[in-house]
Order: structure tokens, then C-alpha cells, then sequence
């Protein structure tokens, strides 16, 4: 094959492909816990499976892990801060905002889009990230925002239609 690819060309070109983003959270220790995830799909119908893929330098995501459990929040063009807020390692990421619960008991987080409550049901190597597979127990979408996009290293929204 060809040579070894530069890692900046390589996150601008896939940076053409423009994702959705989540907040991916839990209760851990008897505490909300969550992170920004822009690395989401779903991946099975039959059964229920979704996939992300945190970063292996993440500190929230081991906590999330030893639950078993998580809720993925898929964030309104009108979350960019609260993306922002849990993009930030460390710190309390639920200070002033009020949260509900999922089924499960992960914080569902107010005015996404949608919410999948999900089991940890598969983990696998995937360079500097992990790839997860989520089995959807419940979920919902609620709201009919538009989505909260990133392209090209920023975010994005989507056009009046």
C-alpha cells in the first residue's frame, strides 16, 4: 500500500465528513458523570446496538465502563455550550444544569433531541479510541430542534428548510 498517512491530513480529510453530537452519561459513585462524543452510530436493528468510540485518554469513560451502563443524549443545534462544558476534562459537568433520569438511572440531560438508555455490550481495540457497542434497552426522541452538527473542526447547523 502507499506510505504513512500525516495525522493532520488524515483528521482534515475525515473532517469533510460532517457527525452529530452526543453526551454520552451515567451515574457513577452515586454522581452524574458524562463526555462529548462525536464518534456515534447505529450499528444493529436486531438486536438494538449503537456504537461510540470515546478516546482512551478519557477519564470518564472507565467510570461510565465499571456502570455498565450509559445514556447517549443527542445534543440540539442549541447545545453548544453544554457540549462544550462536557468536552472538559475533569470539574463537575453537571453544576446549574438540571438533568432527569433514564430507566436506567443515567442523567438525561434537558432538550436533546433524543435519548437511548444502553448496557455496555461489547468493548474493542480501536487505536486511541475504544469502540463500544450499546444495547438499546429504552429510548425516545423528544424534541423537534434541529440537530447540533460539527464539520470541518467547528460546528455546524443545519440550513432553515
Amino acid at each position: 500500500m502507499g506510505g504513512e498517512i500525516d495525522p493532520r491530513k488524515f483528521r482534515n480529510v475525515l473532517g469533510q465528513f460532517c457527525t452529530g453530537l452526543t453526551v454520552v452519561t451515567s451515574t457513577t459513585d452515586g454522581a452524574p458523570t458524562g463526555f462529548t462524543c462525536q464518534s456515534f452510530s447505529s450499528l444493529s436493528l436486531d438486536p438494538p446496538l449503537v456504537v461510540l468510540c470515546p478516546s482512551k485518554s478519557s477519564t470518564t469513560w472507565p467510570r461510565i465502563r465499571n456502570s455498565g451502563r450509559f445514556c447517549v443524549n443527542i445534543l440540539a443545534d442549541h447545545h453548544q455550550t453544554l457540549s462544550d462544558k462536557f468536552a472538559v476534562s475533569g470539574g463537575d459537568k453537571f453544576t446549574d444544569i438540571e438533568f432527569g433520569s433514564s430507566p436506567s438511572g443515567s442523567p438525561l440531560l434537558p432538550d436533546a433531541l433524543a435519548w437511548l438508555d444502553c448496557s455496555l455490550h461489547a468493548e474493542y481495540d480501536g487505536g486511541d479510541h475504544s469502540i463500544v457497542v450499546g444495547r438499546v434497552h429504552a429510548l425516545d426522541a423528544v424534541s423537534d430542534s434541529r440537530p447540533l452538527l460539527f464539520h470541518r473542526g467547528r460546528y455546524a447547523r443545519t440550513a432553515e428548510q
